[in-house]
């Protein structure tokens, strides 16, 4: 996973050698998702200082649905995660948090309650005029379940997230068409794609592991 953070500071400089805070912004993304995809708190903190950081960027090019996303949901959901995730670790291991499994009645109160999110961002990204509204919102939709199984440590975080970066290039590509700057922004989201892939394979090795290790446990 490294080399995929390497790989995008080089194309960072190749297309927007000016833009110092997306290099900084990108490279700290991908730390943070190496470190939450192996379920350490550590990511989590990342994660707030990369939302403040993205945030400035999507005010550049009035993307003004992910900046409210990530200054007004995504960094404070990161701030509560890390909180439950230093208080949820495995077996005293503070590096590694307890994998949750949700039950159904929460599965559809998150199910209702991101609905309810979506429609009212709907209506204030469209007062804001913001660029790309549909995809906008529906990004919107996407970093709230995320954010949501972040906080609740369920493997499906990464898939959510997942989600997520596929609205997130779509955007990012389009906002390329006006400023070849912003591919960087684009790679960047790619290679959180990859991150987040493999953070929801880990997740469901790290579920396993757990759950065997409790039946071990009991059964001794």
């Amino acid at each position: 996973m490294v080399y995929f953070s390497n790989f995008n500071c080089r194309i960072i400089f190749l297309f927007d050698r000016e833009n110092y805070l997306t290099l900084v912004a990108s490279f700290l993304g991908v730390t943070a998702l190496i470190f939450n995809a192996k379920g350490n708190p550590f990511g989590q903190f990342l994660m707030v200082i990369f939302s403040i950081l993205y945030g400035a960027i999507s005010f550049a090019f009035t993307y003004y649905g992910e900046m409210i996303t990530y200054l007004g949901m995504t960094a404070p959901m990161a701030v509560f995660a890390l909180f439950s995730w230093l208080r949820n670790p495995y077996n005293g291991n503070k590096s590694e948090v307890k994998v949750n499994r949700l039950k159904a009645k929460e599965i559809i109160f998150m199910m209702i309650l991101t609905a309810a999110i979506t429609i009212i961002f709907y209506y204030i990204l469209a007062a804001f005029h913001t660029a790309n509204l549909i995809p906008s919102t529906v990004s919107v939709t996407t970093s709230f379940l995320a954010v949501y199984l972040t906080f609740r440590r369920s493997a499906f975080y990464a898939i959510g997230y997942a989600a997520n970066d596929i609205v997130l290039i779509i955007l990012w590509v389009s906002a390329t068409i006006s400023d070849i700057s912003y591919l960087s922004v684009a790679i960047c989201f790619a290679v959180f794609l990859v991150n987040d892939i493999y953070g929801f394979i880990n997740w469901s090795r790290m579920q396993k592991r757990q759950k065997n290790a409790c039946i071990a446990a009991v059964n001794n």
